[in-house]
């Protein structure tokens, strides 16, 4: 049995591009304080799932093989910066309209992941910056946390403008559970 925390990646992990997609490793820059959160999610031994919609490559302006250049050097930059790494990389190509299963809002992604790593979706965490990751994480059972200080979604169990405010709630849940 496991706990796991599933990261949406564009607007988590990296700074997301305005109306476009990261195409190439030079355009993949992280988060401010993502190091920091992922480093303490490894330290309270969750596994760190990425679930990330990647239409770009069904819209042919990238490639499943440059996606892998891109998320391998995340994977290097990870390992350098905290001594840790994603357990697992999930991605779904499909489009918006195809109706895809593991397209978030579905669950697809998060449901491979969890019979994978015998994941227990109770104790475990779905954060991202757009509602369809909160409704695939509620979906799944996890709790969710919405990063985004735009939009105010009531369906999250927590809501965040930043990720130096996840890392707190993170820390003080740690702090109550201990």
């Amino acid at each position: 049995m496991n706990k796991a925390f599933f990261f949406d990646r564009d607007g988590i992990v990296n700074v997301k591009l305005e109306n476009d997609y990261v195409k190439y490793v030079d355009e993949f820059i992280f988060e401010q304080n993502f190091f920091q959160l992922f480093e303490l999610i490894k330290k309270q031994n969750y596994l760190a799932i990425l679930v990330t919609n990647q239409q770009c490559i069904h819209k042919g302006i990238i490639t499943d093989n440059e996606l892998y250049e891109i998320h391998s050097y995340m994977q290097s930059e990870l390992l350098k910066h905290t001594n840790y790494q994603f357990d697992d990389i999930y991605y779904c190509p499909d489009l918006d309209s195809s109706g895809s299963k593991y397209r978030k809002p579905e669950t697809g992604m998060f449901d491979d992941a969890i019979k994978k790593y015998n994941i227990v979706p109770n104790i475990s965490f779905t954060i991202g910056d757009a509602i369809t990751d909160i409704q695939a994480g509620n979906k799944v059972g996890t709790k969710t946390i919405l990063v985004n200080k735009y939009i105010k979604n009531t369906e999250a169990n927590f809501h965040c403008d930043n990720l130096n405010q996840v890392h707190n709630i993170i820390q003080t849940l740690s702090n109550i559970i201990k």
